[in-house]
């Protein structure tokens, strides 16, 4: 997680959500969608317990964002679920 610049640069899931669309990285998302994606995609960055919250390196929760294939507006109750990415 250390690099050149001094270590890693440790986020709560609020400050997060807030830095990814200041970035311009996503269009907008709230701390409970990055808690969410946290507990249900294994790809997610490592999670650290501080006090109550959790918080995530953004060094490395960037380029997870920056890369993530969404597909907004999916109604899951009408068609089910997504199909899988071809890979």
């Amino acid at each position: 997680m250390a690099d050149a610049e001094g270590g890693p640069d440790m986020v709560s899931f609020r400050e997060l959500a807030r830095r990814l669309v200041a970035d311009g990285i996503v269009e907008r998302i709230t701390h409970q969608r990055v808690s969410k994606i946290s507990k249900e995609d294994p790809g997610f960055p490592p999670v650290v317990k501080v006090g109550r919250s959790n918080a995530v390196d953004y060094r490395l929760a960037a380029p997870y964002f920056r890369s993530r294939i969404t597909r907004p507006g999916w109604r899951t109750d009408l068609k089910g679920k997504p199909p899988k990415a071809e890979e």
